[in-house]
């Protein structure tokens, strides 16, 4: 054994747990920056002169947002490549991940931008949107959908610069791009009074800015330039696999999240509001859970490229063990704090008092869910969207569904009962098919 797979087996190697951290703690500082934003963009748009310019463009905005979120296999097979690609010390290799991801990219986003259309009419038909509101939807979908192409490609970029563990500028930027969106905001709606289109537009700038920022910042690293033969459709074949077993399995995730938002809505306003604040919880630990699993993504590539499985199965324990950390840290606040967030997300009592008694929710939501979350990002990393993809189908259709309708009777607790016992059953599948890898010795194939 050498010295290098000796250092693996230590599980308190101080250089690897400072790489680790060194990745994560960016990333978290990244993400809270994009809740702010929303926070921001929904201040300008409810000090308007009435409230359907908020309801409108808030439908809009979450459209968009959604289309893009389904397209986050971009992000993830650019990373889990690009990864690769360093730990092999290839650059040929690193840099045709990124065009070829880049064009994907691109390509989609074009597409939303020629299908936006019937995208708008379809989403005006599931909305249900009426008068004013339906006025300032089609108001603020018809300039930020021009945003598209750059949205997707800084998917890419951003994507393969993690993957070349840029964590920190990754974070620089998107900052950047935040920061500019408030600036723009203000200036094109309270100085040009260009009411929603300035809000949909500032959003654009920042986009596109993002976007000129990465490439100008890869460009100066010094990539190669593309071959025109990376983006036959053999060459791309591997992207693509990658891609659709990606999409399937984001289109799965995102049923179940519908399902509990409309079931909730079935169920009654206040249930819907409950819901809601429920979400935000979700949403709290995703901003430190996910950067965990970014930052193991792009570990545990690295390692896959340079071959080195012992390496490989080390950064999982570590990544495994800051991730059981920061659930802990999360249910511990809840505990103690749980219902002072509550109060802070809303002043209404009834409200209140009706979250709160769905605390023990809350308390075990860090717990099982930061499993997933990890095992998800190890999966990035070593490239198996098969083995995502599954997971997820069964989490849902074996898991997910029929126990809320077994449970139905229930109301939302069956829910977020199913919501629970989803969540585990992605950790468990996915953290049984690894101990099969790693039983078989495939970690590398």
């Amino acid at each position: 054994m050498n010295a290098q797979q000796d250092n693996t087996m230590r599980i308190w190697d101080k250089t690897e747990h400072g790489r680790l951290l060194t990745l994560t703690l960016p990333m978290i500082l990244a993400n809270i920056t994009t809740p702010l934003i929303g926070l921001v963009d929904t201040a300008v748009l409810g000090h308007m002169s009435g409230s359907h310019y908020l309801a409108g463009a808030s439908v809009a905005a979450l459209i968009l947002t959604q289309l893009y979120w389904v397209c986050g296999f971009i992000r993830m097979s650019a990373t889990g490549l690009s990864g690769q690609a360093l730990g092999k010390k290839d650059r040929l290799q690193s840099a045709r991940v990124l065009y070829q991801c880049l064009f994907s990219a691109l390509v989609i986003g074009l597409l939303i931008v020629l299908l936006q259309i019937p995208i708008l009419r379809a989403s005006l038909l599931l909305s249900d949107a009426q008068g004013p509101v339906q006025d300032t939807l089609t108001a603020y979908f018809n300039v930020r959908v021009w945003g598209a192409p750059a949205a997707l490609g800084n998917l890419a970029l951003v994507g393969w610069l993690l993957g070349q563990q840029r964590a920190t500028f990754v974070m620089l930027v998107q900052v950047l791009g935040n920061l500019l969106n408030v600036v723009l905001d203000i200036v094109f709606v309270f100085v040009f009074d260009w009411e929603v289109q300035g809000v949909a537009a500032a959003s654009i700038i920042a986009e596109y800015s993002i976007l000129f920022i990465c490439i100008s910042f890869i460009s100066y690293r010094g990539v190669l330039k593309p071959q025109l033969n990376w983006f036959s459709l053999a060459s791309l074949r591997v992207l693509t696999a990658l891609n659709s077993a990606m999409l399937v399995r984001n289109l799965a995730l995102q049923a179940c999240l519908v399902f509990i938002t409309f079931q909730g809505l079935r169920l009654g306003q206040n249930i819907a509001a409950i819901n809601a604040i429920l979400m935000q919880f979700f949403s709290l630990i995703a901003l430190g859970l996910d950067a965990i699993a970014y930052a193991v993504e792009a570990l545990v590539a690295e390692a896959k490229g340079a071959l080195k499985t012992r390496l490989l199965v080390y950064r999982v324990k570590i990544g495994l063990l800051w991730s059981s950390i920061f659930a802990l840290l999360y249910s511990a606040l809840f505990y103690f704090a749980g219902t002072d967030i509550i109060g802070l997300l809303t002043n209404q009592q009834g409200l209140q008092s009706a979250a709160s008694q769905y605390l023990t929710i809350i308390f075990l939501l860090p717990i099982i869910a930061h499993w997933c979350f990890l095992l998800d990002g190890v999966y990035v990393g070593i490239t198996r969207a098969k083995a995502m993809r599954d997971s997820m189908l069964v989490s849902a259709l074996v898991c997910f569904f029929p126990i809320w309708w077994l449970t139905h009777e229930y109301a939302n607790w069956a829910l977020w009962g199913a919501m629970l016992a989803f969540l585990a059953a992605r950790g468990v599948t996915l953290g049984g098919h690894f101990i099969f890898l790693c039983h078989k010795q495939r970690l590398l194939d």
